[in-house]
């Protein structure tokens, strides 16, 4: 069977597709302009690509498990359990019933409608878009559909999800105290340096947890492993995980004190999961009454403080692509070369928490 892997295009006078299934190839053609007819197109193409497909496809539920597998064992864990869950909290129960050969777009946009109306994030509401995607790809591969999703749309309203940072004063408090309550008694907090470490370089929780001694050369701080909420040992979240970047002056000064407090040697801050490091860090906040927030969100503050620097410098500092919205998405309001950056990002410090 052919499987479409191309829209119809528009040749000035007609929209055109061209198909190949079992070594002979046809066009279909449209003459409506707009989208209208090049979705007229494509259907032609698809009704014919469909003869090649068996007359009863199994259903969205039967699919989607041999789907599920392949990303199961194709990736990590922590991308395999919340696929896993997008598909059987929202996607299952919407469309687990239809055959993969008779989806439409709107079956999916109504997934996507109804993760909206229910209060999901724009980022929720992408992922699921993805996911059917994905899924429908897998199909296609499989030789079960010819169909491709094309015209899947995120409702204008949707909002990503709000996020808390620590304000100035908070800032002040962290950079200032060092104790922590633990069962009733006020005592020295054993992490207080990888809190501040973090939210003076942004580093992912993760990348924190995976920083050893021998990945710090002088000021470089070479990022090439994170631990995930399980505790496997990965490359990191994305391509641009793995980088380098100059310690500021606060930041190699927090270093130095880790090394007098433990020796230099394997872990840099020698935290046994992310879970108890989170643990942690609530209680240090209730503790001195800071603002309550997640761990990556120490990452969000770091952006947040050093959004009056160039967005190029901070992309190389947190790992992020050079399409990625980084102020867009982690930079929240606030109440040349790598020397350069990394003195700028101590002088943004210095300032914030003067001016606290």
């Amino acid at each position: 069977m052919g499987k479409r892997t191309n829209t119809a295009r528009w040749t000035g006078k007609m929209w055109r597709i061209d198909v190949q299934q079992d070594g002979k190839r046809k066009s279909f053609y449209s003459s409506r302009p707009g989208r209208t007819g090049q979705r007229e197109a494509n259907a032609k193409a698809d009704a014919w690509l469909d003869d090649g497909i068996a007359a009863r496809a199994p259903k969205v539920a039967d699919a989607g498990k041999l789907w599920l597998h392949e990303v199961e064992v194709t990736t990590c864990t922590t991308n395999y359990r919340p696929t896993e869950s997008r598909w059987r909290n929202w996607i299952l129960p919407a469309i687990g019933t239809l055959r993969v050969n008779k989806l439409t777009d709107q079956d999916l946009q109504e997934v996507i409608n109804n993760a909206y109306t229910a209060g999901r994030s724009r980022k929720v509401l992408k992922l699921l878009a993805a996911d059917m995607r994905a899924f429908c790809k897998y199909c296609r591969k499989a030789k079960l559909s010819a169909y491709i999703p094309e015209d899947l749309k995120i409702p204008a309203g949707a909002r990503y999800k709000g996020k808390t940072i620590l304000q100035p004063a908070d800032l002040v408090k962290l950079f200032n105290v060092d104790t922590t309550t633990y069962r009733g008694q006020t005592v020295q907090d054993e992490y207080i340096n990888a809190y501040r470490f973090q939210v003076l370089t942004g580093l992912r929780p993760g990348e924190l947890l995976g920083l050893d001694w021998a990945d710090i050369h002088g000021n470089t701080v070479n990022v090439c492993r994170s631990i995930n909420i399980i505790g496997e040992e990965t490359c990191g979240k994305n391509e641009n995980a793995v980088r380098s970047f100059q310690l500021s002056t606060l930041a190699r000064h927090v270093l130095e004190e880790q090394r007098e407090a433990t020796g230099g040697v394997g872990s840099v801050f020698h935290i046994l999961n992310e879970q108890q490091y989170y643990r942690r860090w609530k209680a240090y906040c209730t503790a001195n009454g800071l603002t309550q927030c997640s761990l990556y969100e120490l990452r969000h503050t770091f952006v947040s403080v050093v959004k009056t620097l160039p967005a190029g410098e901070v992309k190389d500092l947190v790992g992020h692509s050079e399409d990625m919205d980084t102020f867009g998405v982690y930079s929240h309001a606030l109440t040349g070369d790598a020397e350069d950056t990394a003195q700028a990002v101590n002088g943004v410090f210095l300032q914030v928490l003067k001016n606290a």
